[in-house]
């Protein structure tokens, strides 16, 4: 249960760096900040849900989408918040290439969206558990 606990804090404290980097005026180093903020707090939020599906369910899961279509089913995110999780996994695979001007925009104007998804995500994990996470 504490390794639950400790990634579902290291996943809020980086969704507070993550949000904190969207509220900076737009330009193209705050975009890429953005961009590298997303990356990181999106891995801590997939890997907080894997470890509460592995505490909660007994599941072992190893990839983003098989632990996304996992939280479907065990009610964390509804059909088009997993929906938006799947492009998240997505666009997160796709932060390699933010070189590519056009992606980099594409992207970013997406991120406000996927915050507002791993904030509920996040939240549902503490709300639902089965368990007690203090």
């Amino acid at each position: 249960m504490d390794r639950l606990t400790e990634r579902l804090d290291v996943a809020r404290r980086a969704l507070a760096t993550f949000r904190e980097a969207l509220q900076e005026p737009k330009t193209p180093l705050s975009r890429d900040a953005s961009i590298q903020r997303f990356e990181y707090t999106y891995e801590a939020v997939w890997k907080a849900a894997q470890m509460y599906l592995r505490v909660g369910e007994n599941l072992e899961l190893a990839s983003p989408s098989s632990v996304t279509r996992a939280c479907f089913k065990s009610a964390l995110l509804n059909e088009q918040q997993s929906r938006t999780a799947m492009s998240m996994a997505r666009d997160r695979n796709l932060t390699v290439h933010t070189y590519n001007e056009k992606l980099a925009e594409q992207i970013y104007s997406r991120l406000p969206a996927y915050a507002g998804l791993m904030e509920h995500w996040l939240a549902a994990m503490a709300d639902e558990a089965p368990f007690d996470l203090t």
